[in-house]
């Protein structure tokens, strides 16, 4: 099957990286099977997919009847055997590897056996989530940044079983989308959070021994450097847990002290204090 052929895609996690990919493929005029544990979480990833085209007809980017039939092309589900007939899976659901590889053992006994089964993990390895199926040469990496519907890169990261065909297919199916596509190999934090993360991390340091505010560290970044937001907000935008997350799998997969954690961030996230998500982070929203 070619791109074209892809008429309906599973979207597994209706949270914000979820719901943002259910809005884009379907704003591609595919039909989109969106699947969580609990009606609650659907509801709310659906609300947010609303919420998020209502700024899009507000900007008049889209008009009212376009928002309308995006939305009735989205069909949420608890249950794993509504994805029978899909032509493409793309799992979303908490960053965590034995959750992921439950999820795929899952997709792998539901869906037809020549289906693709993509990860938008940030950092998780896929080739261990790969052999958790039967089919580790149809599982391939497809990492969207937040918030989906803007940002136009994607990470295609090709695991050490995933077949050639997969990989092609996978990277032409994100230029059908509008997105900006990259192939990477299977390495932890594949190239953005590989580089971006130490970064960030070094920004918390720097705020832990006192160099400068908060306030200051973004500032310079911003001004010389010319990035659009600070490392510091953009840590709050991301959230602090996500953040920690990532480095710790950097500094257990490399085993490099320049991936070990602030200690500063470790402990704002034992605190609660995860960023924009949670009103406070670095700053206070």
């Amino acid at each position: 099957m070619n791109v074209e052929g892809v008429k309906k895609v599973g979207v597994i996690g209706a949270g914000t990286m979820g719901s943002g990919i259910a809005q884009v493929v379907s704003s591609n005029r595919m039909d989109v099977i969106l699947l969580d544990v609990s009606d609650s979480s659907l509801d709310r990833g659906i609300k947010a997919i609303g919420n998020s085209l209502g700024r899009l007809v507000k900007k008049g980017d889209i008009k009212e009847e376009d928002s309308k039939s995006i939305l009735s092309r989205i069909r949420s589900t608890t249950k794993f055997e509504d994805l029978a007939d899909v032509d493409l899976v793309i799992e979303a659901v908490f960053e965590d590897l034995n959750v992921k590889k439950e999820s795929f053992k899952k997709l792998d006994a539901t869906t037809p056996s020549n289906v693709i089964l993509a990860t938008n993990t940030s950092s998780l390895p896929i080739i261990e989530i790969a052999m958790s199926t039967k089919r580790p040469d149809k599982v391939i990496g497809m990492h969207f940044f937040n918030p989906v519907p803007i940002m136009k890169l994607v990470e295609i990261i090709k695991s050490l079983a995933t077949s050639e065909e997969t990989l092609d297919f996978v990277f032409d199916f994100a230029l059908a989308l509008g997105k900006e596509p990259v192939k990477s190999k299977d390495v932890p934090g594949f190239i953005v959070n590989r580089v971006l993360m130490p970064m960030l991390n070094e920004a918390v340091f720097a705020l832990e021994e006192g160099v400068a505010t908060p306030e200051d560290i973004d500032k310079a970044m911003k001004l010389g450097t010319n990035q659009p937001i600070g490392p510091l907000a953009l840590i709050d935008l991301i959230g602090l847990d996500v953040t920690l997350d990532v480095i710790d799998v950097l500094y257990r997969e490399f085993k490099d002290p320049k991936f070990r954690a602030a200690s500063l961030l470790r402990q704002m996230v034992r605190a609660g204090w995860l960023g924009r998500k949670t009103g406070r982070g670095f700053y206070k929203y």
